[in-house]
């Protein structure tokens, strides 16, 4: 490519990139006012729920990973909630003939607070009134409309038409919002002064106070008024579901992948997917074949296809699922994947259980249709001066769940990413973690550290891949590796309820040429193409220091309203 259509941006100091200029924002105010990346990614993520509240929930979840400087192998707090105590596994089966409707039902406990809360106690310096503080603002004094929020809150209207307490906050004056209007979230502001105010009267620490803004939130009347009304509209969540939440951590998952260290989060999410495509690809061997040629994006998408089939086949709550990541990222089973690839024709179905083992292949609908995928989720990454790094991938939809009341909060509608068939392994069960596609990265390479990530729900690894290979086997420059046109295979069922399946199709970007497109059709592919500078190609940022330069580099996709800045 060219030309690019935003700079690449490069600092010598920090440097921020995230899913809206005014979350990337208040990420550097906060590096510039003295906090770390901890403190300036927890900033971004958590102004992303008020600019970006079609796409992220204040009280949705936060995948997380940190590397702090020295750090060998980064952490990552999964801030993935869990299905109440209460649900019954079968209620979805019995109860909806096996399909998870909008509403409270699948509400599963709000996991983001606790997310950003960890890690602040844990590796920040800074209140949570100094982190969330522009949040508050832009929730009080509002934020311009974007067309992202527009386009969004039309296609889902009818969802929020169907909750008054969500159409109060997303449909104002009865309408649909309109580009450049002044949204307000005064409900949300007062949910923010409150938990400032529980800050402001803990004695002692900032860790102290960080707790308190916990117990608010999960034990105190907030919590009771979010369950109240969950209850009231016949869902499952529980004060006890509530009190009992923690996020879980753990390190993130290690493979050496491009001559670097590639980490990604555990099998609770689609993160190892990543790594194992790229175990595949280097198996297979990727020289002499020409970016985004016929070939090239035949190869990626049969592997693609293979590792989304072993996603299907096996990943599911690893604290319930027994999920055989070893022999998934092992180099014996990237073979056996990659004899299964015909170099010349598509298989035109997801590939087959490779072994036995796993869950039951839970019938899913086949799409015939143009897949809509769920239009949620956000990225922020930061590097700071000491070398600190945060990536984070908040999200959750506002459409499918209805607002509480009075707070501004709408609960983590995640359930929708479980199965309704409980022997499945991503299937319901009390306490479980749906599995989810929200999945933070970091890559390690030439004594530099690169946070990158992207919203697109089952396109998010495909994004991430094309990104990886761009930036690091073809070098390509950080903003030229995020704007080179992207592919992705949708042949598997989809992570978002109802798991629709579209066998053999391959969407294109218009920047792929069309004897590529037509390439591929001849081999069996079933081609379609995304419209010019489409969201559904994802929105993907990055941040990378490059140790032997000292300069930090910083990009933002396109796509979507993200945005980069460097100091």
């Amino acid at each position: 490519m060219s030309t690019l259509t935003r700079p690449e941006i490069t600092g010598t100091r920090h440097g921020v990139s995230s899913g809206h200029y005014l979350a990337t924002t208040a990420a550097h105010d906060i590096l510039a006012a003295g906090g770390n990346a901890v403190d300036a990614g927890v900033a971004a993520a958590i102004m992303l729920g008020v600019v970006q509240p079609d796409l992220v929930n204040v009280a949705g979840v936060a995948p997380i990973m940190i590397r702090m400087a020295g750090m060998d192998v980064p952490i990552t707090i999964d801030g993935l909630g869990v299905w109440p105590a209460s649900i019954p596994p079968d209620h979805f089966m019995t109860r909806h003939g096996g399909t998870i409707p909008d509403g409270v039902e699948r509400i599963v406990v709000p996991a983001a607070p606790a997310a950003w809360l960890d890690a602040l106690a844990r590796f920040g310096t800074m209140s949570f009134r100094d982190v969330a503080g522009a949040a508050a603002r832009h929730a009080r004094d509002g934020f311009a409309v974007h067309p992202l929020l527009v386009d969004t809150i039309t296609e889902h209207a009818d969802g929020y038409r169907a909750f008054p307490s969500s159409a109060e906050v997303y449909l104002p004056h009865g309408r649909l919002p309109r580009v450049g209007e002044r949204f307000v979230q005064t409900d949300l502001a007062t949910t923010f002064e409150r938990l400032f105010a529980a800050e402001r009267a803990a004695p002692g620490t900032r860790e102290a106070g960080l707790q308190a803004v916990h117990d608010a939130f999960y034990r105190g009347d907030l919590a009771a008024e979010i369950v109240d009304f969950v209850q009231a509209e016949g869902g499952f969540l529980t004060r006890e579901d509530m009190a009992g939440y923690r996020c879980r951590t753990e390190p993130a998952l290690e493979t050496a992948a491009l001559g670097g260290r590639l980490f990604v989060c555990g099998a609770w999410c689609q993160g190892p997917v990543l790594a194992m495509a790229l175990r595949q690809l280097e198996a297979a061997g990727l020289a002499g074949l020409a970016h985004n040629s016929a070939d090239y994006i035949h190869l990626l998408v049969e592997v693609l296809d293979n590792v989304f089939a072993d996603r299907e086949y096996h990943f599911g709550d690893p604290a319930v699922v027994d999920v055989p990541l070893d022999r998934l990222m092992s180099d014996a089973h990237a073979r056996a994947r990659l004899a299964q690839i015909d170099p010349r024709h598509a298989r035109g179905a997801m590939p087959g259980r490779l072994l036995p083992g796993g869950g039951p292949e839970a019938s899913v609908p086949a799409g015939d249709d143009d897949p809509r995928p769920e239009p949620d989720t956000s990225y922020v990454a930061v590097i700071d001066a000491a070398g600190n790094a945060f990536s984070a991938t908040p999200s959750d939809g506002s459409w499918s769940v209805p607002v509480v009341p009075g707070t501004g909060l709408v609960p983590s509608s995640r359930g929708s990413q479980s199965r309704p068939d409980p022997r499945h392994p991503s299937g319901v069960a009390p306490g479980k973690r749906p599995r989810l596609t929200p999945n933070p990265a970091m890559f390690l390479h030439d004594g530099g550290v690169m946070p990158f990530g992207t919203p697109g729900g089952d396109v998010q690894s495909q994004a991430m891949l094309q990104f990886l290979l761009n930036r690091v086997h073809f070098g390509m420059g950080l903003q030229q590796a995020i704007e080179a046109p992207r592919f992705a295979t949708y042949n598997y069922p989809g992570s978002f309820a109802p798991f629709t399946h579209h066998h053999g199709l391959v969407k294109l970007e218009p920047g792929i040429a069309d004897t590529t497109a037509a390439a591929l059709a001849d081999r069996g592919h079933a081609m379609s193409r995304w419209p010019d500078n489409d969201w559904r190609a994802g929105g993907l940022c990055a941040v990378q220091s490059v140790a032997a330069e000292g300069l930090i580099l910083c990009g933002a996709d396109p796509r979507r309203p993200s945005h980069a800045i460097a100091s």
